[in-house]
């Protein structure tokens, strides 16, 4: 009797971490911690995660008091499917004048076309002085960008925003952004469970859309003020329902107007806009585990009808719901799928749509059924 063949298994996607000079530890180990988490139904790693330097291999000055011993040199490059470039102190031709070392030119010159290009915080000047910034929207540090701004004119920097997905090219405004940026990238690869999944062994918020202004002057209230934490757990418990700002407020015992500062303050964006974000969160959630019909997810979600749901999903992933399920339903074949591709007329220039959801520092028009106005 014949042997039955051992199932295919696919290629961990591979992310190398290009590690500079004057590299903050922080930013380096984040690619380590968040896609190294990452697996698929059978526990199988869904990445691997080389970091290289654009030397020899050896130690790297960090910009603590402590070096890092780097293992491969730069034609690691030249195998990855991700580069990640995190934030690096070292001043010199890049910081200062926009251009390439010969050492860095050298090394990104074994870089594959189509490979995926990604910066933490300030590493966004090295993609910039490499090219693949020019005439796309970025953004990096927002104590950097008017400068940013300045050293690289063909740029369209947004500072108000904590990453830009561009496509094949994302870039994450600093430190702490750069773990929603990586987070984003493994849901736009494997969908929001096995995001979420990893999120929750991290500890951090699953998601913080990335049109969140990355400076927020209050970030932090003061201990003798009110917070709006019971309002948000409130309607995290009652999404299917619909829910009225004055509602919310009611939980803080606010007014309408405090309210809505408070909660801009500390969460970055609107409480509509906020509610739409936990609202489309929760119908991925739906999509890829459940067997519920198109019209119930709408209800369980609180979008109140499929054709309400499909506009607030096609403006944040752009796709239809339709579309994400087939791709990452836990039923699919492959287990966890790539992410779905909008149609050229959404997406412009032939580039995925993920870009413009989170360029967006607002969303729709809270239109969804029970929305606050």
């Amino acid at each position: 009797m014949p042997e039955t063949p051992a199932p295919r298994t696919r290629r961990p996607h591979r992310v190398v971490v290009l590690a500079l000079d004057g590299v903050l530890p922080f930013e380096l180990g984040i690619t380590q911690r968040i896609f190294t988490r990452a697996k698929d139904t059978l526990g199988r790693p869904l990445y691997e995660v080389v970091t290289c330097s654009v030397r020899e291999p050896g130690p790297v000055e960090t910009d603590a008091d402590f070096a890092v011993l780097i293992r491969n040199g730069p034609e690691a490059l030249a195998t990855a499917d991700t580069v990640v470039v995190p934030a690096s102190y070292e001043r010199g031709p890049v910081l200062d004048e926009g251009v390439l070392t010969d050492e860095l030119a050298a090394a990104f010159a074994q870089v594959r076309p189509g490979t995926r290009m990604v910066s933490i915080c300030t590493g966004s000047y090295v993609l910039a002085a490499a090219g693949y910034l020019d005439g796309r929207p970025a953004t990096t540090h927002w104590a950097s960008a008017e400068h940013f701004q300045r050293l690289f004119p063909k740029i369209k920097v947004d500072a108000d925003v904590l990453y830009i997905d561009d496509g094949d090219v994302l870039t994450s405004a600093g430190v702490a952004a750069g773990i929603d940026l990586c987070l984003h990238l493994v849901r736009r690869d494997h969908g929001a469970a096995v995001a979420n999944e990893v999120a929750r062994r991290t500890v951090v918020p699953p998601h913080r859309d990335g049109g969140q202004a990355q400076y927020i002057h209050r970030p932090v209230p003061e201990p003798q003020l009110a917070t709006t934490t019971k309002a948000r757990a409130w309607a995290l418990a009652r999404l299917h329902e619909p829910l009225q700002l004055r509602d919310l407020a009611a939980q803080e015992a606010m007014s309408v107007r405090t309210f809505t500062r408070r909660f801009r303050e500390e969460a970055g964006v609107s409480p509509g806009q906020w509610l739409t974000q936990q609202r489309v969160e929760r119908a991925r959630h739906l999509l890829e585990s459940s067997d519920l019909s198109m019209d119930q997810v709408a209800r369980e979600s609180g979008f109140g009808t499929a054709q309400s749901m499909r506009q607030h999903l096609q403006t944040a992933l752009g796709v239809t719901p339709t579309a994400y399920r087939r791709t990452f339903h836990a039923t699919n074949p492959q287990g966890t799928g790539r992410t779905p591709q909008a149609r050229p007329a959404e997406a412009g220039a032939g580039r995925p749509t993920q870009g413009a959801v989170s360029r967006r520092r607002r969303g729709p028009a809270d239109a969804g059924r029970g929305q606050p106005t």
